[in-house]
């Protein structure tokens, strides 16, 4: 079941996607060689402590973290460890903010210094391919619409899509309907209209599309081991128009220069 959220809600689900985005440009100014995966996470835990949220990945099912740490090959759902990040590495940083009762998610790969422009040019893709969705994703239009826009976008150029994880409808429920994937058909799915909320995340692989579950039963990394990229905004529909919730800003402001 699709729940559509009302004026009200959409304010609160606002504060919480503003919370999710601080979070993430914080955590992105402390990106660079040296630094732990596990210290990234402690700085995002207390950050959004400290900023009255929950971090609502950790304890979800039994998930450690608060921050999914997605390294090189890593797609999705990778736990925080005390690996140090090395030049050259991509990381992936997924996390779900929790604030009165509503939430936001979103995703960044970042570059950890320089890195190889073969897998710069899979980030730059990746990321347009958020916004080929995003454009979409438009009232009237159908979920079909979103996820052809980026398997196409992102095929074309060479790369595969991941199709056993999707993008999700959120709310007051970290997981809500419509599921939102990466690839499909134009002109089928759930109609998109006012008082959705929804999340729009490709993962893209460089090389092909098939993935491992590890045996923590969470991490998922790319079969061979090729590199994978994954970018997330969370939306919303109101007055028959669709706002990116989240924002890249503060992670902007962070890395300056160094901004995808």
């Amino acid at each position: 079941m699709i729940y559509l959220k009302t004026p009200e809600d959409m304010k609160q689900m606002q504060a919480a996607c503003d919370l999710v985005s601080r979070t993430m440009g914080e955590v992105a100014r402390w990106i660079e060689p040296g630094v732990t995966t596990l210290k990234l996470d402690t700085i995002a835990r207390e950050f959004i402590h400290d900023n009255g949220g929950r971090p609502a990945c950790l304890g979800y099912g039994g998930f450690p973290a608060t921050l999914c740490i997605e390294v090189n090959e890593t797609v999705v759902h990778g736990f925080p460890s005390n690996y140090s990040l090395r030049e050259g590495d991509i990381i992936g940083i997924d996390t779900v903010v929790e604030l009165n009762g509503f939430n936001g998610d979103m995703c960044y790969t970042y570059a950890v210094g320089e890195i190889d422009p073969e897998i710069m040019k899979l980030l730059v893709t990746t990321k347009e391919s958020l916004y080929k969705g995003i454009e979409a994703a438009q009232p009237g239009k159908r979920i079909g619409d979103i996820a052809n826009a980026v398997q196409t976008y992102c095929e074309r150029r060479g790369y595969s899509v991941v199709r056993e994880m999707c993008g999700h409808g959120i709310g007051r429920k970290m997981h809500e309907d419509p599921e939102v994937p990466n690839y499909g058909r134009r002109g089928i799915g759930p109609v998109i209209k006012n008082g959705m909320c929804f999340c729009i995340e490709p993962m893209i692989n460089m090389g092909s599309r098939n993935i491992v579950i590890e045996r923590d039963g969470w991490t998922c990394r790319t079969k061979d081991r090729k590199p994978s990229a994954h970018f997330e905004h969370t939306l919303g529909v109101w007055d028959d128009e669709t706002h990116i919730m989240t924002t890249f800003d503060y992670i902007q402001e962070a890395l300056g220069e160094r901004f995808i």
